[in-house]
């Protein structure tokens, strides 16, 4: 295969590891806060058949990852019933924050174990350094490649995923924080326009879009020259 490929490969790997993690953190996060909805429809899983949407999951990462451009898409949502929440405000807002922290989560996880190949030895730190190709020099040739590359892949997706649903435009997690602060004439308004402003966010507001996913990314990998 190609590096282009492989490295095709490890973005839908950690794709579909990423958004499974996100709507499991949806579904315990509902469960514990009283609304067993999604328990019970059997998403608290990491099993990705249980949240895949056949264009959010497969064809728009797919076109993403082959055309260069930040993968983006999303899972078969996951479902809550308010009513059963025992404080519905805060249980809305914490169920829907769970999914985007359980990616930061990820995220942070990845990038501890690459820094414990990059201190682990020199080509281990060359390795990382020369990610995200993995081809520098003599460690492209180290068992621990396909490692690096996969792990480097986890921690920007799980970024990507986390910050794009902070948003606050509905239907992203966001917008179930700041509908609560809305009179609720506005947030009737605000529902309905919703779907239309993350069209134009994702399709004419790359610019903004790639603005605000950026500054993380660029901290992340920051903190790897670090180790």
């Amino acid at each position: 295969m190609t590096p282009k490929t492989v490295a095709i490969l490890y973005q839908m790997i950690a794709f579909l590891f990423a958004i499974s993690v996100h709507e499991s953190a949806h579904a315990w996060t509902a469960s514990r806060c009283g609304d067993p909805t999604a328990r019970m429809l059997g998403r608290v899983s990491l099993n990705p058949i249980r949240h895949i949407d056949l264009f959010g999951t497969i064809i728009l990462p797919l076109v993403a990852a082959i055309s260069g451009i930040p993968l983006l898409g999303w899972a078969k949502p996951t479902p809550v019933d308010p009513r059963n929440f025992r404080h519905p405000v805060m249980d809305d807002i914490l169920t829907s924050v769970a999914g985007p922290v359980s990616n930061f989560i990820v995220a942070t996880g990845a990038l501890l174990l690459l820094g414990g190949i990059s201190l682990s030895s020199a080509s281990g730190h060359s390795l990382v350094m020369g990610l995200p190709g993995g081809s520098d020099g003599a460690a492209s040739d180290s068992a621990l490649t396909p490692v690096a590359m996969l792990l480097y892949a986890f921690m920007i997706i799980n970024i990507v995923l986390a910050v794009f649903n902070l948003i606050p435009v509905p239907p992203l997690d966001g917008s179930h924080v700041l509908r609560h602060f809305l009179p609720d004439s506005v947030g009737m308004v605000y529902d309905r326009i919703g779907i239309f402003a993350l069209l134009a966010l994702v399709y004419l507001g790359g610019g903004l879009l790639w603005g605000l996913i950026r500054p993380f990314l660029h901290f992340y990998v920051s903190m790897l020259g670090k180790f």
